[in-house]
Parts: C-alpha cells; structure tokens; sequence
C-alpha cells in the first residue's frame, strides 16, 4: 500500500449495537467541482468475473449471523447500524451479478461510495470506496463482499497525493484493479503478495474504464464528531455506521471445500477468509496517506 504524490442489569443481545458511535451531522454540502474534476479512472481487468456492486442490492441477497447462527432474518441500509461488530452478512449462496459492467464511457450501474474529510491546513480527503459482492482471490482468500479503496488529498483545492495509484498522462489520476481480489494497483502487470514463491499474485491491465464521477453516493465525515451525512444521497448515511463484516464468517476446514495451508511463520493462508470490515474501519481520520500510517511510503514517480 503506498501513496503517490501528484503534479497538479439484562446482558446484550447477540449481534445488535447499543450506543451507536456513529451519529449524523448536518452538514449538507455538494460535492466540490474539484474533487469529481480529479476522480479517479479506474481500469477493471479484461477478463474479469466478479463486478461492481451496489450496496443497497447486495444486502438483499445477505442474513446477518453470529457464530454461524442468524440473529435476523434480513437487513436493509436502513436497519444495517442496530447490529454490532460481532455480526457477518452472510451469503446463503455466491453473489455474481452482472449489472455493475461498466459501460463504454465507464458508467456503471453500481455506485462508487465517495466520503469526503477535511482537515487541517485547508486539506480534504476524498475517499473512494469500490464495492464488490465477492473477492476471488484463486488460491487464498476468497470472501463474500469486498471493499476498496483510492483516496485524493487536496491542499487549497488542488490534488497533491493519491493513494493506491499513480498519476498517469492523463488530467485524472489512474489505478488499475486486480482480477478477482479487486486490490488497487499504480501500474498494470502482475503485482505479487508478500508470500514465499510468488503463491499469490494480482493481475492488472487497461481493461474496461470504471469512472466514479460518473455514478456515486456522497457523504461528509467529521471526525471530531463521529458524524457521517448524506447530502445528496436519499438512503441517509446511517448504514456507514456498521461495524460488522460485510460477508462470511471464515469456514470451517472442509467446510465448503475449505483449506487451511500453515508454514511456519512464512504462510498462514486459508482458501476462504472472514469478509472484510467497511468503510469506518479505514481510518478516515488518516494525517499521512496510507491507511496503515507505520512506514507510510510516498513515491514522486513510478
């Protein structure tokens, strides 16, 4: 992961959340020109399988479960902030659809989640959460549900570093997603793991244009308040309040084909994993560019 500078008394009930930590603000304002100016274009490989979802869809397709028991029989955007951390959408069957195939100028039917933070010194991050119903890893690490991300730090409305990607020839910046894990690349190629042997390996190209300005949801988050809102997003924001996993809970050995390969301190790798947290767990509130702050690396070129 590196960032890029740019040129230009009764117990709990399982499964539900009490004293939500995530409250609405009333800020309402547009999304700036300048950020949608400078989103992001996003390359899908050419031969990839798992597309673009929307979010609001794919929870109609998942129950919410605790240790492999359902604590509901459903859940919606709307209700998705009552359940608790310890809580995984599960999936009775695979979600492949197709409806969030880009078209030929990039717009896809499933919605890029855009939130906005300022900061201090006239900064402001723009995060771009790319969401997929399943992450095909091959070897390791398949999970139902999958969030990623870019995000564009602006100083005085210009953009001065991008995370993920590279700044290309192009006015916008560019990232290339890899088949099947959807991991965001600077460049295409092969784009291996830190695993002995190359056993895990991404595969980017210029296939088919993603564009984000094109088809979002938009939200503010201030982090001093904990607080999300949704100006122009009809479904509200409360749903970015879910702490919980957006998919399975990782398998059983054998479970599903389920196996586990352990190597000493070198691999711990399982074919199936836990789905992944959402975007409040990115740390949004972010001072370098990196998620993962520790040893933050900023290159100036490729």
């Amino acid at each position: 992961m590196i960032g890029l500078t740019l040129s230009s008394s009764r117990p709990p009930l399982r499964g539900l959340r009490h004293g939500l930590p995530v409250r609405l603000s009333r800020r309402a304002d547009p999304v700036p020109a300048f950020v949608l100016a400078n989103a992001p274009l996003s390359h899908l490989y050419s031969n990839e399988s798992w597309w673009p979802s929307d979010v609001s869809e794919h929870v109609k397709h998942v129950v919410p479960e605790v240790n492999f028991t359902r604590v509901a029989s459903s859940v919606t955007l709307e209700t998705l902030s009552t359940f608790g951390s310890d809580v995984f959408l599960t999936s009775p069957s695979w979600i492949t659809s197709q409806v969030g195939i880009p078209d030929s100028t990039g717009h896809s039917a499933a919605p890029v989640t855009i939130v906005l933070v300022e900061k201090a010194n006239n900064t402001l991050d723009a995060f771009f959460f790319y969401f997929y119903s399943y992450d095909h890893g091959g070897k390791f690490g398949d999970h139902v549900g999958d969030w990623e991300h870019t995000m564009v730090r602006f100083v005085n409305g210009a953009p001065t570093a991008f995370y993920l990607s590279a700044h290309s020839d192009e006015r916008r910046p560019t990232n290339y997603i890899g088949v099947g894990t959807h991991a965001n690349y600077a460049t295409p190629g092969q784009h291996c793991h830190d695993l002995p042997g190359d056993l895990l390996c991404d595969q980017t190209d210029a296939g088919l244009l993603w564009d984000p300005a094109l088809n979002y949801r938009a939200f503010w988050y201030d982090p001093a308040a904990n607080a999300f809102t949704a100006p122009i997003d009809a479904e509200g924001a409360s749903w970015l309040s879910f702490t919980g996993m957006w998919g399975d809970e990782q398998y059983r050995v054998l479970e599903h084909g389920q196996y586990c390969i352990v190597i000493g301190d070198l691999v711990n790798e399982c074919r199936f994993s836990s789905g992944p947290t959402g975007p409040i767990a990115k740390n949004l509130n972010r001072t370098a560019v990196c998620q993962k702050e520790d040893g933050c690396t900023v290159e100036t070129s490729l």
